[in-house]
């Protein structure tokens, strides 16, 4: 009897190339738009996305350009730890997110746009669209691969590992934004984290079995 409504959970939790295809294109969209709204704010978040909204307020890259490039070492280590359907996953899900953060701001510009929202509503949706793509064993690359590992390994919470780590990478981009916006960069962080905290739980959601 076990091992029948092992097969039933099995069988009910796997999903489709249909469902996956879905799951990653809309996630990546909403984190895109989720992007679009920081951008726009002058704001920042954590992981390897923190990184890429450094280097755009840094340098001429664009956001899409440097997260695409951030993320190309991590892909080793997904491969080796995590195995090549997450890494496949995970690199298209990074390659669209890239583009898609490039197409968003041409089809949404705000005149204006209050950081605090930018920065609760960005984080909500960001977050919405990380669960997405986690849900379907895909991840944004970087801190989000290293998260998932713990997570899967170790039964490590997600979003409380990421939620420090993001943090502090908000709080080292002080040297480059103005602190007013750090401030509410980690507001944001904070936001979207909880939507992992609350809805990622390690062994709850298994699509992969």
């Amino acid at each position: 009897m076990a091992s029948a409504d092992t097969a039933t959970i099995a069988k009910r939790t796997s999903h489709t190339y249909f469902e996956d295809a879905q799951a990653l294109f809309v996630g990546s969209v909403i984190i895109a738009l989720g992007i679009n709204l920081f951008t726009q704010a002058g704001l920042l978040t954590g992981g390897t996305a923190g990184l890429a909204f450094l280097t755009q307020y840094a340098t001429s890259f664009t956001f899409g350009q440097a997260f695409f490039v951030i993320n190309l070492p991590f892909y080793y280590l997904a491969y080796r730890t995590l195995g090549l359907e997450f890494t496949l996953k995970t690199f298209l899900s990074v390659f669209m997110v890239s583009v898609f953060s490039e197409w968003t701001s041409h089809f949404v510009t705000l005149e204006s746009i209050n950081s605090v929202y930018a920065a609760f509503v960005g984080g909500f949706l960001i977050g919405a669209g990380f669960l997405m793509l986690f849900r379907h064993n895909a991840s944004l690359g970087g801190i989000n691969i290293l998260a998932k590992y713990m997570a899967d390994k170790h039964g490590w919470s997600i979003g409380k590992f990421q939620m420090v780590v993001d943090t502090c990478i908000v709080i080292a981009s002080i040297f480059i934004v103005d602190w007013e916006l750090v401030i509410v960069s980690i507001m944001g962080a904070i936001s979207l984290n909880i939507i992992l905290a609350v809805n990622h739980k390690p062994g709850r959601y298994n699509p992969g079995v």
